[in-house]
């Protein structure tokens, strides 16, 4: 799904990345969702924190990067481990943007789409030519790899938009980004633009490989297959390590050669146009989806805040155990699930089911990300400072080497901010 373009660079390499084939999208796909559960199994089992997963994989893909710009030729297994590592940072630095800086996935959506725009722009005006068929000089593969982390980073912002902010879900989130993909491939049959078509679906493939990847990890009782985020990576990896191992062997996605490829003088048409109609159905439809969603979780939160306000006496209050007494709700509304699944976990500790209470955590963890778009409007200091102990919590248990004093500790502070 590129073009080719004819090419006057004054030195030219062999390609430095692979032919588009059903090879690259899988490989993509598994590299995404590889790339996800390493950042979470650095931050959260290993207890590195975001920073300093950030720290460390940044220097990995600097690393990488060396060394891919001083091959002269694609090599396989360089070129993924260079991709996966900027999946890994590319969400990285959505999250600490997220997490740290504080600032919205709206707004980290919106900064992203225009750096990459502005990517593509300097690197069309400077090149004449987007098509990976063209990447034989390092300024373009400079430019081929920084638009490449920001697709990462955009996929990212765009996902956890529509899974978390917009209440949609993962499995919802990656139908959705599925048929996108479907409608892009269908239009490129149809004469779409073929560079146009390969960044809209290389950006997409970011969503969907972490839909992917939640599906199959999550437990079956949240609608998932229950693999686990450990055995759904080794499934990954085996699966990038088979298919790369295929590829380096039979080299069956190298690009032909310069004099080969440039043979084909003629350059696709009608590209600067179809740019212009695709941005605007995707600024218009997504901005459109985006505000009728809001409109909807508002609403929801409005009834809620009323049916509370609607409690005899006027008080916000709600019983706790023995029915006697009274304490005052949390502005985010009925927390109790939460507690329930909270002080579960931290009996499980205190029966010594170290097990147990780290797959209890579990179901906190996907009650509380499902509830995110409900709750969050609602008080969103209140709302972060709970996801601050959440993400405390399993940090903790989720420990290779879990303490059990640091644990009930956790436990314990996230139980009092409940209420």
């Amino acid at each position: 799904m590129t073009s080719q373009h004819a090419l006057a660079p004054s030195r030219q390499l062999l390609s430095k990345v692979p032919e588009v084939t059903i090879y690259f999208w899988i490989i993509k796909v598994l590299c995404t969702t590889v790339g996800e559960s390493a950042a979470d199994f650095l931050n959260v089992n290993l207890n590195f924190g975001l920073t300093g997963v950030s720290v460390v994989t940044g220097a990995l893909l600097v690393v990488a990067l060396i060394f891919q710009f001083r091959a002269v030729r694609y090599m396989p297994g360089r070129y993924w481990l260079t991709v996966a590592l900027v999946s890994v940072f590319g969400t990285l630095v959505t999250d600490n943007l997220t997490d740290n800086v504080g600032l919205p996935l709206e707004a980290s959506t919106l900064i992203f789409g225009v750096l990459l725009a502005l990517t593509f722009l300097v690197w069309y005006q400077s090149e004449k030519s987007l098509s990976i068929h063209s990447i034989r000089t390092r300024r373009r593969e400079a430019f081929y790899w920084l638009a490449i982390l920001f697709t990462f980073a955009l996929g990212t912002a765009t996902g956890d938009l529509m899974a978390e902010v917009l209440g949609l879900g993962y499995l919802v989130t990656g139908i959705i980004v599925a048929s996108l993909i479907a409608s892009t491939a269908v239009a490129w049959r149809f004469g779409l633009n073929s560079v146009l078509s390969f960044w809209v679906i290389y950006i997409l493939t970011r969503p969907l490989g972490a839909s992917i990847g939640d599906y199959l990890s999550q437990p079956s009782s949240q609608g998932g297959l229950g693999l686990g985020a450990t055995v759904t990576s080794l499934i990954f990896v085996v699966g990038i390590v088979g298919i790369v191992t295929y590829l380096a062997v039979t080299k069956a996605d190298v690009i032909p050669s310069a004099a080969a490829v440039d043979t084909d003088q003629a350059t696709e048409r009608g590209g600067l146009w179809q740019t212009v109609v695709v941005v605007a159905l995707v600024l218009v439809a997504g901005g459109t989806g985006y505000f009728l969603r809001k409109s909807s979780l508002q609403e929801d939160t409005s009834s809620s805040a009323t049916a509370v306000q609607s409690i005899p006496g006027g008080s916000q209050t709600g019983q706790v155990s023995g029915g006697s007494q009274t304490a005052p709700l949390s502005p985010l509304g009925d927390l109790s699930t939460f507690r329930v699944i909270t002080q579960d976990t931290l009996g499980r500790l205190n029966t010594g089911d170290q097990s147990g209470a780290t797959s209890r955590v579990d179901d906190l963890e996907v009650e509380w990300d499902n509830a995110q778009a409900r709750l969050r409007p609602k008080d969103k200091a209140a709302w972060t400072e709970i996801d601050g102990k959440i993400d405390t919590v399993l940090r903790e248990l989720r420990a290779t080497s879990p303490n059990s004093n640091s644990e009930k500790a956790a436990l314990t502070a996230l139980l009092t901010a409940l209420g």
